[in-house]
């Protein structure tokens, strides 16, 4: 079972690298494709928009494919859109690229969540989300410091081909270590919707949604904040990258045991209110290469911990439909970053200065409060469905 779960966890860590990485390098891609900062941004939003669409979507059209032969087909697609990045000759066909990997990379993903809560036991399933997460994070931490170094040498083209071989290792991988795996009964798209009419479950993606955009408004422009704010060269953005992957894999496992352990409620209150507090402090920590440090530690941390809380929340709250709410947490996920890399962008068009940036977000993080308050207040349809049973 360990090593079904390690082969998973790789799978996402190689979808996740694709999408986190391009943030690390937006200002090369930007001066390259002779673009501006924000237009280059837009790479992250069209990614996120294919990714938050065609996950549900992709998981209903695919439910009779046998899961590793699906798995196989999807990363060989996703290893033809990074090529295709690699060889891009304009921000045209990158856009273009992006779109073939966000709808590849967004099965790949789903798919490694959906498996892993069935094979481990119900009082693990937050802790194996985190696990899973952490394939993720871990793209962070190793692919986003070394892609800020390696284009410092090579371009930022290079990176697109690294990504395409990994995938090819992974594919190796999944085919030597991973069983078959049975398909699923179909469940139409339209029955998995109307999960979503209970005002429980849609206020609980909207925090999903809500706390995405608060932390992408400041993360997908983290290079120019740091440059600009703190005044760091490639080496030192390399490292704050690197420090930052660390903390979001810890928060990812953080997060999954702390809702086994105090409960998922407790667990989104506590995160999204600690996340708001250290939004509002960040630019000012800048005064104090320390105290950023700490503050960064904890955005790590933050980011990523409130993953495996809200998607256990909903397992819990709509397990008739948890493979569905699963999905639908990582379109949230997804749609979140696309308005928070837009927004960002309109904040640096529009602002003084880019610390403006992370209070924007902030005031993302504060709504994302209170629709988990008024979530946890309602009434889940699964429950009210028992209730009307047994009367």
């Amino acid at each position: 079972m360990k090593l079904k779960i390690f082969v998973l966890t790789t799978a996402t860590f190689t979808a996740g690298l694709i999408e986190l990485i391009i943030g690390g390098v937006l200002p090369s891609i930007a001066q390259d494709l002779n673009v501006s900062l924000s237009t280059a941004g837009q790479l992250i939003t069209i990614f996120a928009l294919v990714y938050a669409v065609s996950g549900p979507a992709m998981l209903a059209l695919t439910a009779k494919i046998e899961r590793k032969r699906l798995y196989l087909w999807t990363m060989l697609i996703f290893t033809i859109g990074s090529l295709l990045a690699f060889w891009s000759p304009n921000y045209e066909t990158l856009f273009i690229s992006r779109i073939i990997n966000a709808v590849s990379g967004s099965l790949i993903v789903t798919l490694s969540l959906t498996i892993a809560v069935k094979i481990v036991p119900e009082n693990f399933r937050a802790r194996v989300i985190g696990i899973i997460s952490m394939g993720v994070s871990l793209s962070i931490v190793l692919g986003v410091p070394l892609g800020v170094l390696t284009q410092e040498f090579f371009g930022w083209r290079i990176l697109f081909l690294i990504i395409a071989l990994l995938t090819l290792m992974s594919m190796v991988t999944i085919q030597f270590f991973l069983g078959r795996i049975p398909s699923e009964q179909t469940v139409p798209l339209k029955t998995q919707l109307q999960s979503l009419k209970s005002a429980k479950i849609i206020s609980a993606h909207l925090v999903t949604v809500l706390a995405l955009a608060g932390h992408y408004t400041m993360y997908a422009y983290f290079t120019p904040f740091l440059k600009s704010m703190l005044h760091l060269d490639t080496y030192w953005i390399s490292a704050a990258y690197f420090v930052f992957g660390l903390s979001a894999v810890s928060g990812a496992l953080i997060g999954g045991i702390l809702s086994d352990k105090i409960g998922t409620a407790k667990s989104i209150l506590i995160i999204i209110s600690t996340f708001i507090v250290v939004l509002f402090i960040l630019p000012v920590s800048t005064i104090s290469l320390y105290m950023f440090t700490i503050a960064m530690i904890l955005w790590g941390i933050l980011s990523w911990a409130i993953s495996p809380a809200q998607q256990s929340y909903l397992i819990q709250h709509a397990p008739a439909s948890s493979d569905i709410q699963q999905s639908f947490t990582f379109s949230a996920i997804q749609i979140g970053i696309a308005i928070g890399s837009v927004l960002g962008g309109l904040v640096i068009n529009r602002a003084e200065s880019i610390s403006t940036n992370a209070w924007a977000g902030g005031a993302l993080m504060c709504v994302a409060l209170l629709c988990a308050v008024y979530s946890l207040s309602r009434q889940g349809f699964y429950l009210a469905a028992k209730q009307t049973q047994s009367s």
